[in-house]
């Protein structure tokens, strides 16, 4: 066992002894005869932003051979709605560094990720998978770096009125329990996603929790560790099928929705990046945040009304996205401030010894310096298409990298401290704002879609369908229009509750 393998929860990993990204279709077919597994399910993301499912019985070596060689064709235009049924017929073809052991199937099942290619054999240009990893090559290209991401994945899990141990309300954060009812439902949640090759940071409670009709509503999350963007994309589609259907084997349900009622907490969809060379991380340079991570941070900035376009996709999201909450508003940066878009954590840059201070029978102990730092976009939920989010994240990067005034932008919008304090008022006048709505997402969409359209990693039809789409909700004063009106907030939240 090698140390990249060593005790790696993934059952492929550890009987093949390898990393993901080194799986064969040997390999696959050598474990799947070696632990009699007879089923393959295809699994590939909808428009939707769902996880989609093809179930294959394996007849004979040479049909799961034939299945791993040249995938299977499916109808585009039930999965894309700017496929026309008439040239609708596309291939699914697997990656098999996505291979895990399917956690739910009485049948010993593999589940494969897939990639969608047209009827030529090329790659799909406007399937999101492909926009991402469009995306990350043009950034390796164009400026030598790479991306890492991570997301934190945030749901609430509803149940039944619970009266022993009540939780306080809207204070659930990092609680346990007995006042925190469904940890155990988190813990299973969090070994399934990791024996399916999701690289897991940690999980817990989160701050909401409170009764509305005689049901309970607490929040958790599941924090992810870095990992190339790609693969984070894939981590998070997977994790959230694998919430979703242990909820229902269990009796509950879970919602990713931004906001369910006014007043409580809403579900973000936070992502960690990273800018990555030669596999090391360079967002510091002798303890401070280097010029290639404040450039980064512009281009977050300089495109983040248009990235509510991928992060933000249905009108219960700017019921979120409101002043004076822990969600952001303004479009400004800063470290360690959660009222910011663009948040720079606490990283390991000081002192770090702590372990043997807090340890001293650890006297051989010598810390070695964490590169580990991340800047954390906090304006995306749980509605966001995490592909074409996270392709808009790395397209930014490569914006920012190339703008010429980008140290420029990042210096007037850092924010020292909690954005609305009296001390920021003059600057809080001079930030601009994140769109309010579908409606004016769409609008500012389509004012930047050239940066996007660049070096072909977006298509104009892509960026087209999305605005469509947008502005179909017509939420422009949607705020306004549900003020006092709960029933129908209620109406809308519920069209939305199991959203991406």
């Amino acid at each position: 066992m090698n140390r990249q393998t060593e005790m790696n929860p993934n059952p492929l990993v550890q009987y093949l002894n390898k990393a993901p990204s080194d799986f064969t279709r040997a390999d696959l077919i050598k474990y799947i005869s070696d632990h009699d597994v007879e089923m393959i399910n295809f699994r590939y993301c909808g428009w939707d932003g769902r996880l989609k499912t093809l179930n294959f019985v394996i007849n004979n070596k040479k049909h799961l051979d034939s299945i791993l060689s040249y995938g299977e064709r499916v109808d585009g235009s039930s999965l894309f709605s700017f496929i026309e049924a008439g040239s609708s017929d596309l291939y699914v073809i697997p990656r098999y560094k996505t291979a895990f052991v399917n956690p739910f199937c009485e049948v010993p099942t593999l589940d494969i990720l897939c990639s969608y290619y047209n009827k030529d054999g090329e790659p799909l240009v406007s399937s999101p998978e492909y926009i991402l990893k469009k995306a990350h090559k043009v950034l390796q290209e164009r400026t030598g770096y790479t991306l890492e991401a991570m997301g934190e994945l945030e749901y609430y899990i509803i149940s039944g009125q619970q009266t022993l141990f009540e939780a306080t309300d809207q204070k659930g954060y990092h609680e346990a329990e007995p006042f925190s009812k469904w940890g155990e439902f988190r813990r299973k949640a969090m070994l399934a996603i990791a024996q399916s090759g999701g690289l897991i940071k940690y999980g817990h409670s989160e701050v909401g929790n409170f009764s509305l009709d005689n049901e309970e509503y607490e929040q958790n999350e599941i924090e992810f560790l870095p990992t190339p963007i790609e693969d984070a994309a894939d981590q998070l589609l997977v994790a959230k099928w694998i919430l979703r259907t242990l909820a229902m084997k269990t009796g509950v349900t879970i919602t990713f929705a931004p906001k369910i009622t006014t007043g409580k907490a809403g579900s973000g969809l936070h992502i960690h990046s990273s800018l990555m060379k030669d596999g090391k991380n360079i967002m510091m340079e002798n303890g401070r945040l280097s010029d290639p991570a404040k450039k980064y941070i512009a281009g977050m900035l300089d495109l983040a009304p248009s990235l509510t376009s991928f992060g933000n996709i249905n009108p219960m999201s700017y019921f979120r996205l409101v002043p004076h909450q822990e969600a952001p508003t303004s479009i400004c940066w800063g470290d360690r401030n959660r009222s910011v878009l663009v948040r720079v954590p606490l990283g390991w840059t000081g002192n770090l010894s702590m372990a043997r201070d807090a340890n001293p029978q650890e006297v051989d102990f010598k810390p070695h310096s964490q590169h580990r730092q991340t800047i954390e976009f906090r304006g995306a939920d749980g509605s966001a298409d995490i592909y074409t989010l996270l392709a808009g994240l790395t397209v930014a990067a490569r914006h920012g990298i190339e703008m010429p005034d980008a140290l420029k932008k990042a210096e007037e919008t850092y924010v020292g401290v909690n954005i609305f304090h009296d001390e920021n008022k003059d600057k809080r006048d001079k930030l601009s704002q994140l769109p309010s709505s579908c409606t004016e997402s769409a609008e500012w969409l389509e004012k930047q879609m050239g940066v996007y359209l660049e070096h072909n990693v977006f298509s104009e039809g892509t960026i087209q369908g999305i605005v469509s789409y947008l502005q179909k909700f017509n939420d422009r004063d949607i705020r306004a229009q549900l003020q006092n009106k709960p029933e129908e907030l209620k109406a809308m939240v519920l069209k939305y509750f199991h959203c991406g």
